[in-house]
This record gives structure tokens, sequence and C-alpha cells, in this order.
């Protein structure tokens, strides 16, 4: 296992597609629940502890070998909106280009004639993670900092918020996405024996009102 590959899965210019999608903040800054530094730290600390909490433990769990078709309809039973399973899905088929040019492997092969349109993109980060040779908490650390990095970015560029409070903001919050990779790591082993609804179902209402309200604008910066 070479650690230095999870810099590589979770460098934001790696060609993911993650790039195009807010994480829910264009719609949050829309809203006015984004205004700055602090209120941008309030909105990823929530998304964080439910979306964030949710994406790591079910990429933590496909890293250690759960069965991909069961944690995909796992997580859309944890994705109450259409407009975020959509997202999920284009955001998984992008990972899966990505991963299989990168660490190519018979896995994620098999993953990739099972979900021809995309899996949800937790799911296939896990799967990308054990091609990489990485493990559940390496995929855990990676979708609890994608869940907070990307509101954070988009909102430099919807605010024009410096970059250095944005990234100050993940700073701060580097304490809880330990807790919340230690926490998905443990729901991912219990997934292993009890089956998936062993997973967390956080819910986070207002990140699922906005992806409906933000799917229907006409334009739009982000597509979710």
């Amino acid at each position: 296992m070479s650690r230095a590959a999870l810099l590589v899965l979770a460098d934001g210019r790696f060609p993911a597609g993650g790039h195009a999608h807010s994480g829910g903040a264009e719609a949050a800054v829309k809203a006015g629940r984004i205004t700055g530094a602090e209120s941008l730290e309030d909105f990823c600390r929530g998304r964080l502890h439910t979306a964030g909490l949710v994406a790591a433990s079910l990429a933590a769990a496909a890293a250690l070998g759960v069965d991909v078709v069961a944690l995909d309809e796992a997580a859309d039973a944890r994705t109450p909106s259409p407009a975020l399973r959509t997202a999920a899905r284009k955001l998984g088929r992008q990972l899966m280009r990505a991963a299989r040019a990168t660490w190519p492997s018979e896995e994620l092969d098999a993953v990739a004639r099972e979900f021809p349109k995309g899996a949800h993109q937790p799911v296939v980060l896990g799967v990308a993670a054990r091609a990489a040779g990485l493990g559940a908490v390496d995929a855990a650390y990676c979708a609890a900092y994608e869940s907070v990095s990307g509101p954070a970015s988009a909102t430099v560029r919807l605010l024009s918020l410096d970059p250095f409070d944005a990234t100050a903001v993940l700073a701060r919050l580097a304490p809880e996405m330990d807790r919340v990779a230690d926490r998905a790591v443990e729901a991912g082993r219990a997934v292993v024996g009890g089956g998936v609804d062993e997973l967390p179902a956080a819910s986070a209402p207002l990140l699922e009102i906005g992806a409906e309200v933000h799917a229907a604008w006409a334009v739009r910066l982000f597509a979710s």
C-alpha cells in the first residue's frame, strides 16, 4: 500500500468532476445562509456531520469489500432528493472513469459494468480506494474532506471570499473530520458483519430542499 495514493485521490485536481459541484453551497448562498467565512463554517460543519458522515461510512464500507449493489441501494435510501441522486451518480461515473485510468483493476471494471450510468460517488470512492491499495480509514477521510472542501471552494467563487479565509475554515474543521472519519470506519466495519442497516442515516433536509430548488434554476454556476 502507498499512503501517498490518498493524496492523489483526495487532490482537488484529480479529474473526478467535483469542481463542477458546490455541495449545496450555491443554493445556500442564494438563500442567504452563507454570507461569509463564519456562516460557511456553520454550513460545512452541518454538512460534515450529516451528508459527510453518510458518505464517509459508505466509502469505508466499500473499501472493506461490502457488496456495492447493496451499498448503492443504501445510498439511494439515504438521498431523498432526486436531484442529489442524479448528481451523486454523475459524480460516481466521472470518478469511475478517472479511477480506472489511474488504478486499473478488475473490481473497478466490474462495478462499471454493473452501473453503466454510475453508482453513487461515495461507493465508487471506496472501491477506488481499494484499487489504489488504500484502506477504509483512507476512504473515510477522503469522503469527509470532500464533503466540506467542495462547498468551501465553491464559496470562494460565489462570494469572492478570500481563499485564505475559506482554507482556514477547513483547518478549523479538521478535528471534527477526524471524529467523523472514525465514526465512519466503525460503521463500515459494522456493515461487514450486520449489513447495510448498520450505516448511519443522518439527514440534512435543507440540503435536500435546496438541491431541488437549485435544479430548477435556468442559470446557475454549478451543477449542484
